[in-house]
């Protein structure tokens, strides 16, 4: 009779495998969430430098903040934008990076899209996968906070 010897070294392999094939699904779930984080930083950033600079129009120097509501240029929110890209070293740090830029009401909204470098690779899975983030400012002047309260 056959002794059951050598049988449990198959399945050692295959719990081995698939031990295996988790540690690279993990490790390349958390570089894809660490890098959506760094791009969802980015763009709220972006929008901020957007929406602040775009409310610096010759209106605003001219005739003050006044109480209504700021008037955004979209053309001023796109560079502001790109500069900020660039001076964060956003487009260097991740290759591939693409802003888009629009106003929407009494608001900028940015929107990156970047490919994210994964350390390891699965078969069938996208080389680079590209995560996409938005980003938004709301401009509203508060007049009355800059009155001082008396004694």
């Amino acid at each position: 009779m056959r002794g059951e010897r050598g049988q449990t070294a198959p399945l050692l392999i295959a719990l081995a495998a698939i031990v295996l094939l988790l540690v690279v699904v993990v490790i390349d779930a958390s570089a894809a969430y660490l890098g959506h984080q760094q791009v969802d930083s980015i763009a709220d950033g972006a929008a901020l430098r957007g929406a602040d600079l775009a409310a610096e129009g010759d209106d605003t120097y001219r005739h003050g903040v006044g109480s209504g509501p700021l008037s955004l240029a979209t053309g001023k929110a796109r560079a502001a934008v790109l500069d900020y890209l660039r001076e964060t070293s956003a487009i260097h740090t991740h290759p591939g990076l693409r802003a888009t830029v629009r106003i929407a009401g009494d608001r900028v909204v940015v929107v990156l899209t970047a490919p994210v470098a994964l350390p390891l690779h699965l078969p069938g899975s996208p080389l680079r996968p590209v995560v996409r983030s938005v980003g938004s400012a709301e401009v509203r002047p508060d007049v009355g906070a800059a009155t001082s309260a008396r004694p």
